[in-house]
């Protein structure tokens, strides 16, 4: 397959090799075969990118384009998203290694995205100060200018719509750079906002290589703001670059986020949103629920719960539509397999899963089993570290106090989940958890698309969806004006 066609980047409206003709192979992780072969964005190609990002700034074609305008291009990208919701569900089904129907609902949240900001963007309003006879003032929020954003493997289409939906809306240009492990949704994102009349250089692709293009576009001298999605460890290098040129950051990092289970809770509605929130793409997702807190009195009936659930789960490619499909890599795979050992090493009990499936039907794929892990103590390394697959660590508590106690003890605060039916649990661990998110009964809604995210701690800072991400790609100018 080595005569595959190559899939240029995306600048300044047109598909453009590497400048130094550099290719990225671009494998299925449930089969191991090769899915398409993309340019390799280098340091130059960065350059261009935002070079035209920042020439579109400048132009009348969208700089000068009326607010309701722009909402018009994202409204049509929304529906476009949508009449080729199948095809690109496939496409980031086979390019990420999840099951397709969770990459079905990766897609609607993409398009939803479009839809919601397209309906902001002519709303963006500013205000009047009063400040007594004599005078006027008020504010303007305007764009902030050209807009990078890095993006990660795990859900590549509906991560890169939530970043640049927003700064399409606020009327920024953007240039993202999508993972090497799993760009060709994005590329397609970028074809769409052409279609959909989406002006050159507005929106720029640069696929590449993180120490490379990703590098290159952080620490950009004529970017204005820099949104990123990662590990903590690339995302501290990360904001040091931008910070270089004084860029503002948004930053979604890990997270090592807790279910708290109470006795008290319907067990049955428990087990169902405890797996899906750690076995959901395979457990690698930066709000994966990943800690389970169960009550003391609880704990055996809850486990038996889970292992049966883990145990009926389907593992297969994704495009079969399995329970879980496969882990992105070989290196992530022998990274979990890895944090199985330590958590045995520190005296945890594997009480289900633990390794490589056994089906020979998967051997040219990266899988691994919905794993459990049981006799966790908060201090052991797999309570505390991000495994960023399908392991669930479960700790026990006797009370509330312990439970707030446990949930806090960790450097990450992206999300938390509480199950009980005595209201006061809820709200007294709702405002005591030191996290982005809080949930009761439920662990997410759906794509999430009106509620703000982001993290406390090492979970990063800004925040994105909602409104609240506007702030992020606008900024405020005050004018005030005396007269007689």
């Amino acid at each position: 397959m080595t005569d595959m066609a190559v899939e240029g980047l995306i600048i300044d409206g047109a598909r453009t090799g590497a400048s130094d003709g550099g290719i990225i192979d671009v494998h299925d992780p449930s089969t191991g075969e090769m899915l398409a072969r993309v340019a390799r964005a280098t340091k130059a190609d960065v350059d261009r990118a935002v070079r035209a990002a920042r020439a579109a700034m400048e132009s009348k074609a969208w700089g000068a384009m009326a607010p309701a305008e722009r909402g018009r291009i994202m409204y049509r990208m929304a529906h476009a998203i949508r009449d080729r919701a199948e095809e690109l569900a496939v496409l980031e089904s086979r390019d990420n290694g999840k099951p397709l129907r969770q990459a079905r609902t990766d897609v609607q949240v993409s398009a939803r995205y479009f839809e919601f900001f397209a309906g902001v963007a002519d709303k963006i309003m500013g205000h009047t100060i009063p400040l007594g006879p004599g005078f006027l003032d008020f504010t303007i929020r305007e764009p902030i200018g050209v807009s990078a954003q890095i993006i990660p493997w795990n859900y590549p289409i509906q991560i890169g719509s939530r970043g640049v939906a927003p700064a399409l809306a606020a009327g920024c240009a953007v240039v993202m750079k999508p993972a090497e492990d799993a760009p060709m949704t994005a590329l397609r994102l970028g074809e769409i906002a052409l279609a959909c009349g989406l002006p050159p250089g507005v929106l720029n692709i640069v696929p590449g290589v993180g120490e490379e293009a990703g590098a290159a576009l952080a620490s950009h001298k004529d970017i204005n703001q820099l949104t990123f999605t990662g590990s903590v460890e690339v995302g501290i290098a990360v904001a040091k670059m931008a910070a270089e040129n004084v860029v503002p950051v948004v930053m979604e990092l890990g997270g090592k986020s807790p279910n708290i289970v109470f006795a008290d809770a319907d067990l049955d509605l428990a087990t169902q949103g405890v797996s899906t929130a750690i076995f959901q793409n395979a457990g690698q997702t930066c709000s994966a629920g990943s800690r389970l807190l169960v009550e003391r009195k609880a704990h055996d009936a809850l486990v038996e719960k889970l292992v049966a659930r883990a145990k009926t789960m389907k593992i297969g490619p994704g495009v079969s539509d399995p329970d879980m499909g496969p882990i992105i890599s070989k290196k992530q795979l022998e990274t979990i397999e890895q944090y199985v050992k330590i958590g045995e090493q520190e005296g945890a009990k594997v009480v289900t899963g633990g390794k490589r499936p056994t089906d020979s039907g998967l051997r040219g794929g990266t899988y691994f089993q919905p794993t459990l892990l049981a006799g966790v103590t908060r201090g052991m390394r797999v309570a505390q570290e991000e495994i960023f697959g399908p392991v669930l660590a479960i700790i026990p508590f006797d009370d509330l106090e312990e439970a707030a106690a446990i949930a806090n003890d960790s450097v990450y605060g992206l999300v938390a989940g509480v199950w009980t039916r005595d209201i006061n649990k809820a709200l007294t661990l709702a405002m005591r958890i030191k996290s982005g998110q809080v949930y009761v009964n439920t662990y997410g809604a759906g794509g999430g698309v009106e509620l703000p995210f982001g993290g406390y701690k090492k979970s990063g800072y800004g925040r994105e969806k909602s409104l609240e991400s506007l702030a992020t790609y606008t900024q405020i100018k005050n004018v005030c004006i005396k007269y007689a």
